[in-house]
């Protein structure tokens, strides 16, 4: 019998390690390469999660993709143009005139459990719409119930941070016609004391009916004189000029005014010129203009059965709430604090009130954190490189179902921006969307204190999962 050749170690040794750090950090104390593969136990390791996981990736995934190309299409190749704007209670579904009705951010919530920045919208919301003479009449009629409180969301509509808005207030009418489906948002108030920063003041209060008065029907003729306006056709090219048209969108908002800005001189009206300067101090315009824009394609895809997207993720401060398509229920949790966040100087996580707003509704449409690497200004909250804002879209990449043909990012070789967040993804990685937004003061009516990201939290994705798993399982099993 042949003798072994006897085992040879090698000299030059390379590790990759999958799962603690620690041994990592071991191999490197020795001065020889490591890789470190993050890697965890898909859905935590809970049976109910990955059994869950198992059957819809397994037997019920040729289903349930089915479905969720049909809903990124949708997402992707819906045409949002900018027809009008009305006051709410003419055009929002569910909302007249004369109701008493203030619709809000977030999932449904009473007034007892509100926040203190969106009380404070509400009552301003309420003495500007002549319900109440004063704050303190407006906090009564709302601890009264003699006001009725809805989701702006379960009304086609999506307004930003604690915005509350009553039928006086003008919304952005938002058409897709290859849906057949309309989408409404609020005109944004602008800076300053306003409201839908978490402000109550006599100035705040004007603002609202500066805009029921003046903005809306001056923006309404000037939007007919001009004609359907393409917003996701300004929304892509203001992404290629550095927005993530969420907490940036002053390339698209002056791409917006460009194009109004002609029919606005045309007009008679003599308050033109008070509008104008409230235009050109206005930065953030454009921002509820994508919003109605992004709930009109997502209120399309909602209509597919049996998918694994999100196309809803909104906050009241409170609660933060998901929906997936073809299913009206809601999946909720604690609005999270806003964790990566640049401070205004005295300001601190301390003083920041909690994530808030239905401006996430740009995050399941490949705009905000998902074109986050396209934007300097974004990359400052979220490490302050380039290579943390590209990182902060990698991280989405990982938990979407697809990529937008028209939103494209120059610095990944013009790759479509992550679109439609699939929950399969999310619970099987642990992975949540990323977020960027605004902060408020926590209770102090001072208004915002800071941007930043926020991380939504994962138990409302792990119970959308296990509820589309119990919906489309049973036959399969």
């Amino acid at each position: 019998m042949p003798t072994p050749e006897p085992l040879t170690l090698p000299d030059d040794v390379a590790v990759v390690n999958v799962g603690l750090d620690l041994f990592a950090e071991a191999v490197a104390d020795q001065g020889r390469p490591v890789t470190s593969v993050a890697w965890r136990i898909p859905g935590g390791g809970e049976p109910e999660v990955v059994a869950a996981l198992r059957r819809l990736y397994g037997p019920l995934a040729e289903q349930v993709d089915a479905a969720n190309a049909e809903v990124v299409r949708r997402l992707d190749q819906g045409v949002p143009m900018l027809v009008g704007v009305r006051p709410a209670g003419e055009v929002v579904p569910g909302l007249a005139v004369g109701d008493r009705t203030l619709l809000h951010c977030g999932p449904r919530i009473t007034y007892d459990r509100v926040c203190d920045p969106l009380r404070r919208s509400m009552r301003a919301a309420v003495v500007a719409e002549g319900w109440a003479p004063d704050v303190a009449g407006a906090d009564a009629l709302l601890q009264a119930g003699d006001v009725a409180l809805e989701p702006a969301n379960l009304h086609d509509t999506a307004v930003p941070m604690v915005t509350a808005i009553g039928p006086s207030q003008p919304v952005h009418v938002v058409e897709n016609a290859p849906g057949d489906n309309r989408a409404f948002a609020p005109v944004n108030q602008g800076p300053g004391e306003t409201p839908w920063f978490g402000m109550e003041t006599p100035a705040a209060i004007e603002r609202l009916r500066f805009l029921a008065e003046v903005a809306g029907p001056l923006l309404d003729e000037v939007v007919q004189r001009h004609g359907p306006i393409d917003v996701f056709g300004l929304a892509a090219q203001g992404v290629q000029m550095g927005d993530d048209v969420h907490i940036r969108t002053q390339a698209s908002t002056n791409l917006l005014l460009r194009n109004l800005l002609p029919e606005l001189m045309a007009l008679e009206d003599p308050r033109r010129v008070e509008l104008a300067t409230f235009l050109s101090q206005n930065h953030l315009f454009f921002l509820t203009v994508a919003m109605a824009a992004a709930r009109a394609v997502n209120g399309w895809a909602m209509q597919v059965e049996g998918a694994s997207i999100v196309t809803t993720m909104a906050r009241n401060g409170t609660d933060f709430g998901i929906r997936l398509a073809g299913n009206d229920e809601w999946f909720l949790a604690p609005a999270p604090p806003i964790g990566q966040a640049l401070y205004y100087a005295g300001f601190g996580p301390e003083t920041s009130a909690k994530d808030v707003g239905d401006s996430a509704v740009l995050e399941l449409s490949g705009l905000g954190g998902p074109a986050a690497g396209g934007s300097p200004s974004v990359a400052a909250f979220v490490g302050g490189t380039m290579a943390d804002a590209l990182a902060t879209t990698e991280d989405m990449d990982r938990i979407c179902a697809g990529r937008s043909s028209r939103f494209k990012l120059p610095l990944l070789d013009f790759r479509g921006t992550p679109l439609g967040v699939d929950v399969r993804r999310v619970v099987e990685l642990g992975s949540t969307p990323k977020v960027t937004t605004g902060i408020l003061h926590v209770d102090a009516g001072t208004g915002q204190v800071g941007a930043g990201v926020a991380t939504a939290p994962l138990e409302c994705f792990v119970d959308a999962l296990l509820d589309l798993d119990q919906r489309l399982a049973t036959p399969a099993r």
